[in-house]
């Protein structure tokens, strides 16, 4: 009698040790995640994806498929709850790990489940049901999608391969041939001559090749896109320059002009030198008057030209 209850209590206290070694491990086993997003409904299988992960990490994933131990009738009944007792502690901490990272309305509906193991089913039943159209809609959704002028290339080959990886996940097989040429097809418009060239390519190409001649190909048209925008900024600058020039005032410093020449003869109007008489400042004068002032002047210049000529005569009498 007394062997049988030192077994016991050694067994007892083998399973408490081996309870309290389970609570401790598993936190020491690996560092956690960080936690996730809760999940709305939407997009469950990436979502189940990184709780198990995240889990893991924890070294809480076995509960999501265990049910509560049975042991056998030979264990004795100390034994039996500790071991229990301990299933239920780490069922309890995996099954409010998956209700944290849900979103509170559905937090409300399966807060009701007793274990990890029903609360992840559940959850499977409920959204993986939902997601079986997911592989026609994401074979819909590469066929529908068109790359566009106005967005990096590589950023929509990259947009691409994630679809892609969503139809290898959904089981649908897409080899790498039938990939590069679905690629190339859905290159924008202004890659035409591009498209055009890679199709003549008798050489066969992976994506990843595909991807490198892409991005050669992109930089050197924003290196062409780069140099035409500085040469039109260069040629606006120039005819902005010579409008502006055209603009400015005339130098009113001395000009390289030649001169006019000075009228020598006399103003009609005053009778004075040196300019003429639409020229003239001076009041006009009547027309007629000027012409008979005009033959006055002439008597007295013949006059004057006649006493002179007598002068002459008289002072030289040998010309008589």
């Amino acid at each position: 009698m007394t062997i049988s209850m030192e077994q016991q209590s050694g067994s007892t206290t083998a399973a408490m040790t081996t309870t309290s070694s389970s609570r401790t491990t598993p936190r020491s086993a690996m560092a956690p995640a960080e936690k996730l997003e809760k999940f709305s409904g939407m997009n469950f299988k990436c979502w189940q994806q990184k709780m198990f992960f995240y889990l893991t990490t924890l070294s809480q994933q076995r509960f999501i498929s265990e049910d509560v131990p049975v042991l056998g009738e030979e264990t004795p009944d100390n034994e039996r709850f500790v071991i229990t007792e301990a299933w239920k502690h780490f069922d309890f901490l995996c099954k409010n790990y998956i209700l944290s990272c849900l979103e509170d309305g559905l937090y409300n509906v399966y807060s009701i489940m007793e274990t990890s193991k029903e609360l992840w089913n559940s959850l499977e039943k409920k959204y993986k049901m939902e997601d079986a159209g997911l592989k026609k809609f994401v074979a819909s959704k590469f066929l529908d999608l068109k790359m566009v002028d106005n967005k990096s290339v590589i950023t929509q080959f990259q947009e691409l391969q994630v679809i892609v990886h969503d139809l290898i996940a959904e089981g649908m097989v897409i080899n790498e041939a039938f990939q590069v040429a679905a690629f190339i097809e859905k290159l924008p418009p202004m890659w035409k001559d591009f498209k055009n060239y890679l199709k003549h390519k008798r050489k066969e190409m992976t994506p990843e090749d595909l991807i490198v001649r892409l991005r050669i190909e992109e930089d050197n048209n924003a290196a062409e896109k780069k140099c035409r925008g500085n040469s039109t900024i260069m040629s606006a600058n120039i005819v902005e320059e010579a409008s502006t020039s055209k603009k400015r005032k005339k130098p009113s410093g001395p000009k390289n002009y030649p001169s006019k020449k000075k009228f020598k003869g006399n103003c009609h109007n005053c009778e004075n030198v040196g300019h003429k008489a639409v020229e003239c400042c001076a009041p006009k004068t009547d027309k007629k008057k000027r012409q008979a002032n005009l033959f006055k002047k002439n008597d007295e210049i013949d006059d004057l030209c006649a006493m002179l000529s007598e002068c002459n005569l008289i002072g030289n009498p040998r010309e008589s």
